[in-house]
């Protein structure tokens, strides 16, 4: 057996392993005994020392160790990747639309760091952590050969590790193809509807998959509505309120370029006539469109994440107060709002809080329709709570009577 590194915590200390989490904190850690050269797999135990399993290191970031097994005799070596390859893909065939899909979501797939991304017959990758990288290309080897076994046979791979937060690891920022170029604008279908995907200059890894179901749950309270969803990116939530019958959907983005993408998607599926986008920045439109004593039956607010950390937390609340003010606002009298955040730090407790405070603001009453979170294919795993960040609610919105 390959010998390791042992990292030891101090008596006290990790509380987030213990549990189930993956991640070991550079002030848990008592020794470090060995060679240990960052992005290296290293051996993990409590104080007294009883093993706690394997992970990988790093000394530039506040994250020293992510876990990759709990078992101290496990071999993180070819055969333990794909046994963690198979059973990603194996739990999204039972679980999801795989056309396209999250095959891979990091920390709770226990592959901590690493997230693919399926569109069609195109992978894209995006590594967030030094030892994943190590083990990067071999696992997207791994992942063409099972998909290869169910008849999919993938024509590309394009890696959208561009993201800053590797800069907090010690790495540098990178996107490129792994392997033969190909064009990097792919079609997909979900919930019946067509996209055009550009996974290299694309938001994130080209795609919001988190959002699938969400999206098709707004369909039911769309027929024959005037709609408004605002954050629209390129388009998705305005096309499944077109394509359940809206009699007229706006579309809203500040990216000239979502737009763009937005129209070709409308254009894509025959919804150009009844879905329409324009390019304005949401918090100067909702009240602009409330001045004008514009009405809608369903406003949607997609925003983006307000804060990625605990530090702007209080302007992230304020932002999501104000938009949900102006919404319930728009909404005709017994019609529906559906509203999102996608911010970690905007835990479940403080987004309903907030929400409340902004219809108690607006004199609004609010019927629960029903609460959702992501996709299954991004599977929230109760020990790690970074793994859970979407919220979304579904709301009439009803005057106070």
């Amino acid at each position: 057996m390959e010998q390791h590194a042992v990292v030891t915590l101090k008596k006290g200390e990790g509380r987030t392993i213990k549990s189930g989490g993956m991640w070991i904190y550079d002030n848990e850690i008592a020794a470090i005994a060995g060679e240990c050269q960052p992005g290296s797999i290293v051996s993990v135990a409590d104080f007294d020392g009883y093993p706690m399993g394997k992970g990988f290191f790093n000394p530039h970031s506040k994250i020293r160790v992510r876990m990759m097994s709990r078992r101290g005799e496990q071999e993180i070596d070819h055969a333990f990747l794909e046994m963690r390859v198979k059973n990603a893909w194996e739990y999204r065939k039972r679980t999801v639309d795989t056309h396209a899909c999250r095959v891979i979501f990091g920390e709770a797939d226990w592959l901590p760091g690493l997230v693919v991304d399926k569109y069609s017959d195109v992978l894209v990758v995006q590594s967030l952590a030094l030892g994943i990288d190590r083990f990067k290309e071999e696992i997207i080897a791994i992942l063409k050969e099972i998909l290869a076994k169910d008849g999919i046979q993938i024509r590309g791979v394009y890696e959208r590790s561009d993201a800053k937060v590797r800069r907090q690891e010690g790495m540098e920022l990178y996107k490129g193809f792994l392997g033969a170029e190909f064009d990097t604008k792919v079609e997909i279908e979900e919930n019946g509807i067509r996209y055009l995907v550009d996974v290299k200059d694309g938001q994130k890894t080209g795609f919001f998959l988190d959002q699938k179901y969400n999206r098709r749950a707004i369909q039911a309270v769309c027929r024959d509505a005037k709609v408004l969803d605002c954050f629209t990116h390129t388009g998705s939530f305005a096309l499944n309120a077109g394509i359940a019958g809206a009699s007229d959907v706006l579309g809203v983005d500040a990216s000239e370029l979502a737009v763009r993408q937005a129209e070709e998607n409308a254009a894509l599926n025959g919804l150009g006539r009844k879905v329409a986008f324009q390019c304005a920045d949401v918090f100067e439109l909702l009240p602009e469109l409330e001045r004008k004593g514009e009405k809608f039956d369903v406003v949607i607010l997609d925003p983006p994440a307000f804060t990625k950390s605990r530090n702007s937390i209080k302007n992230a609340v304020k932002g999501y107060r104000e938009i949900n003010l102006r919404a319930m606002k728009l909404v005709r009298d017994g019609g529906f709002l559906a509203t999102c955040s996608c911010s970690h730090f905007m835990d479940y407790e403080l987004f309903t809080k907030t929400i409340r405070q902004a219809a108690a603001s607006a004199h609004k009453r609010l019927r629960q329709v029903e609460y959702r979170t992501q996709a299954p294919d991004h599977p929230i795993l109760w020990a790690a709570e970074e793994s859970y960040y979407l919220k979304f609610y579904l709301f009439q919105v009803c005057g106070e009577k």
